[in-house]
């Protein structure tokens, strides 16, 4: 039976939702204008807040460092925005279709349409960005939204919560907090479209609940990205952009790199430089303030038990850069560590580490890494080191993941113009880039008839004409 809260906090909902909608309806699609100067509203209020936004998070990371949190939450928010702003008017433009010499003198075209109230459900992982790119989205698209921030972080989802009823009345946005029987309480609710970012688990319960109303969801979720270092890479490069897209925010980042596949003839090597390459971006080691501490106490033991189990089961657990002890200094915060020798029946190569943890794979040839790779669930991305050569088209061929970045990590993430989605268990749907837009509006076919059309001849009743048009149409 529902406790009275709940039963309050579910009318409270559907208050705000009805509320929502009614102002939709009644005040019909914005226009330009007043989509980019809501647009530029969340901008400047985000830009204002960049010191309680950078003390937010390190409170509820325990510590997270603050040019991370510029960088990763706040400056990608901020371009994101801008690339919104500069492309609306040509989003917005419907679009002429082909119309067929049997219709001619009538036009066809696509008229991009606001959905209405659009659900948002964020992670706790960057949960200033991901709540707020896709809210920056359905603005863009015309429509209103709800916002169900991460129970993990409260103090992140309380200035959210802030910040947006500065700027925005309630019946255009607003922010619901509460548990994850809070959130399966809105996931239910009737949106025109679902945008939830988390773990595929958590993914399939939302899709679930979404499908009772015929909800559309975007899935933005996760899985095991590989990274493929080719043979003949310069691997203090690969080393480096492996680490850096491995280590930042603690490597709690949906498309971190999970796992290095390396030519076994360079399995030593890699390892030595990847600790080189440790300690060049972390020279204070893991108590310095650019690293970022695990969220909390529940997943640093959810990542030491991926160790423990790796290592009873023969596997090599090898800590690296500056004085990784000094981590248990600082609550809940992990070492950068490698494991070499890890196999299939260990947890660590079964779940999405989601951890400054790197298992390093050995490969014979490039066909035996990419059967690797596609034995498992497709992932959100995938990263391959090394020059324009079969083994790298091999790579990107032959397998299938959300994105890919050659010779880096992270940075397609941050191509505004480029769609942001997984493929599979890795997720569902794309936003960023004109995909997002058109993710959050009705494409709406058009057919304007004219004052005459050869249509008209095929009407009853029926004689020679229509034979003769039928003969010439389907010989």
């Amino acid at each position: 039976m529902n406790s009275s809260s709940e039963i309050r906090t579910d009318a409270r909902f559907r208050d705000i939702f009805a509320r929502q909608r009614a102002a939709f309806l009644n005040d019909g699609p914005p226009p330009l204008g007043r989509r980019r100067a809501d647009l530029k509203k969340l901008r400047a209020a985000v830009i204002a807040r960049r010191l309680a936004i950078e003390t937010a998070l390190n409170a509820d990371f325990g510590h997270r460092s603050r040019h991370e949190t510029a960088m990763m939450e706040i400056m990608t928010l901020v371009m994101g925005i801008d690339y919104l702003h500069r492309n609306l008017r040509r989003f917005m433009r419907p679009t002429r279709r082909h119309v067929a010499l049997s219709f001619q003198l009538g036009s066809a075209r696509i008229e991009y349409q606001p959905l209405g109230v659009i659900g948002v459900v964020s992670p706790w992982n960057y949960p200033f960005s991901l709540a707020l790119m896709p809210l920056a989205t359905a603005i863009a698209a015309g429509n209103r939204a709800m916002i169900k921030p991460s129970e993990l972080t409260p103090t992140t989802s309380d200035l959210l919560e802030t910040l947006l009823a500065d700027i925005f009345p309630e019946e255009q946005v607003a922010v619901v907090t509460g548990d994850a029987a809070v959130g399966a309480a809105f996931s239910a609710l009737p949106f025109d479209h679902l945008v939830f970012t988390g773990s595929t688990a958590v993914g399939r319960a939302v899709m679930k609940t979404a499908s009772q109303n015929l909800v559309p969801v975007t899935l933005e979720l996760g899985g095991k990205s590989p990274v493929i270092i080719g043979k003949g890479a310069a691997l203090d490069h690969a080393a480096a952009g492996v680490a850096y897209g491995k280590l930042a925010n603690a490597g709690q980042t949906c498309v971190a790199p999970d796992y290095a596949l390396v030519s076994e003839a360079d399995i030593d090597a890699f390892v030595a430089a990847y600790g080189a390459a440790v300690a060049a971006q972390y020279p204070d080691g893991p108590s310095s303030d650019d690293y970022t501490s695990i969220v909390n106490d529940r997943h640093y033991a959810r990542l030491t038990g991926l160790i423990d189990d790796a290592r009873a089961k023969g596997a090599r657990i090898m800590e690296v850069g500056p004085r990784p002890n000094e981590a248990r200094s600082r609550p809940h915060t992990m070492p950068p560590t490698v494991v070499v020798g890890a196999t299939d029946d260990m947890a660590i190569m079964q779940e999405e580490i989601f951890g400054p943890i790197l298992p390093v794979l050995p490969y014979r040839d490039i066909d035996e890494a990419v059967a690797y790779v596609n034995a498992r669930p497709r992932p959100l991305a995938l990263y391959y080191f090394g020059g324009d050569g079969e083994d790298r088209r091999k790579a990107l061929t032959r397998t299938t993941s959300g994105n890919v970045t050659i010779n880096g990590a992270l940075m397609h993430y941050a191509q505004d113009d480029l769609p942001f989605g997984g493929v599979g268990p890795s997720g569902m749907g794309a936003y960023h880039g004109i995909e997002g837009f058109r993710s959050l509006s009705h494409a709406k076919g058009v057919f304007d008839q004219g004052r005459w059309n050869a249509s008209t001849l095929l009407r009853a009743p029926f004689g020679r004409i229509a034979d003769n048009i039928l003969r010439l149409m389907l010989r």
